[in-house]
């Protein structure tokens, strides 16, 4: 399997020039590539392959030799970007559906924001904490983890982030070490907005609410920013304000998420959840700002990938009816959003979301073949 290692690097003001001139060659190429493309099968119906595309660097470098400051798998590796965008244009077209699928678009100034060494070209000093890049120098990096597990570091991908900082993306191979299964400690969790999750055995986790913490903040960088003329040297800082509030909220958002994912994965051998399609669930305008905040599919994808060397088991259940239905009878027992309680005939009274958390449970041990899942006490 890949795993990515992502580190903060720091380049002098030399370098990190020639890092952004890297990035505008690379957009250059890009849509360069894009416009021969889209012209060749407008005008002859001819589809120019990714081969096609990497012959003719040799006669771009001749007519802007400033392309030669970039290393040549880094220029290819722009082209095979281009030549996924087509690739995934066309299954969505395939594929159909209600919405359009999106023809590549050509990439404007400052819209091109990273670039990748797919085999060679660079080198990690491990013990002085140096990011060797052809074409741009010995650059330091932040190496706050080992890059563990590695058979071999497969691509690095070199990133600028909207607020200026710039980080190193190692993809490796690796070889996870699977720990044995954790029989018997098992857990459904329903995941909300009024706390970010309910256990099956009761607990509670809190909604942080980062955005909703940054609101203010962030409404106050923008008008800021909308009040600067465009072009301008404020305008530049104003928008750099804008993306560092936009920054910080989604570093504690994930920061949040590994936390808690680590505390599940490390607590439970089973560990159920919800399949919600939070793509359709953002359609609801009264929702969507409090559901893209509380990160759902962040938290459930880094449980998922840290449950693979922790000997943990994720399942996805169908989320139908596991509010309303009943953890101890089975009968359906109505109720709106507001209805924080869940009260059947049956006798059982106990937090919705609790209930819904048991139902998930035991359809996720039900689905793995365990039904060793008695029916909760009454409370």
């Amino acid at each position: 399997m890949h795993k990515v290692y992502r580190y903060r690097l720091y380049p002098t003001k030399t370098q990190e020039t020639s890092m952004k001139r890297t990035l505008e060659f690379c957009r250059y190429v890009y849509n360069e590539t894009l416009a021969m493309r889209k012209h060749a099968w407008e005008q002859e119906k001819k589809t120019l392959s990714n081969f096609d595309m990497h012959n003719l660097l040799p006669a771009w470098k001749a007519q802007r030799p400033e392309l030669k400051a970039v290393h040549s798998q880094v220029l290819q590796e722009v082209q095979e970007r281009v030549d996924l965008a087509f690739k995934t244009f066309f299954r969505r077209v395939k594929r159909g559906g209600e919405k359009k699928a999106g023809y590549p678009r050509f990439k404007g100034k400052e819209r091109y924001d990273s670039f990748t060494y797919p085999q060679s070209g660079f080198k990690l000093d491990t013990d002085n904490n140096i990011l060797t890049l052809s074409k741009i120098g010995e650059v330091k990096i932040e190496l706050h983890r080992r890059v563990g597990g590695a058979v071999k570091v497969k691509r690095v991908n070199i990133n600028r982030r909207p607020t200026g900082k710039w980080f190193a993306c190692f993809i490796v191979d690796h070889e996870p070490k699977k720990q044995p299964f954790k029989d018997g400690a098992v857990v459904g969790i329903d995941v909300g907005l009024s706390s970010f999750a309910t256990l099956s055995n009761g607990e509670k986790i809190e909604n942080p609410r980062f955005f909703k913490q940054e609101e203010k903040e962030l409404a106050k960088a923008q008008r800021k920013l909308s009040a600067q003329e465009r072009g301008t040297p404020e305008r530049t800082r104003a928008k750099k304000v804008v993306a560092r509030v936009h920054e910080r909220i989604a570093n504690r958002r994930s920061d949040f998420a590994h936390q808690l994912s680590r505390r599940i994965v490390d607590r439970f051998g089973v560990i159920a959840s919800e399949d919600l399609n939070i793509k359709g669930m953002m359609h609801n305008g009264h929702l969507a700002k409090s559901i893209g905040d509380v990160a759902w599919r962040q938290f459930t994808n880094y449980t998922k990938n840290k449950a693979e060397e922790a000997g943990s088991i994720v399942v996805m259940v169908n989320p139908n009816n596991t509010s309303q239905q009943c953890s101890r009878c089975g009968s359906v027992v109505k109720k709106e959003l507001k209805d924080r309680t869940h009260s059947c005939s049956c006798g059982l009274i106990m937090d919705r979301d609790e209930n819904a958390a048991i139902n998930i449970l035991r359809r996720g041990l039900a689905s793995i073949g365990d039904r060793t899942l008695e029916a909760p006490c009454e409370s």
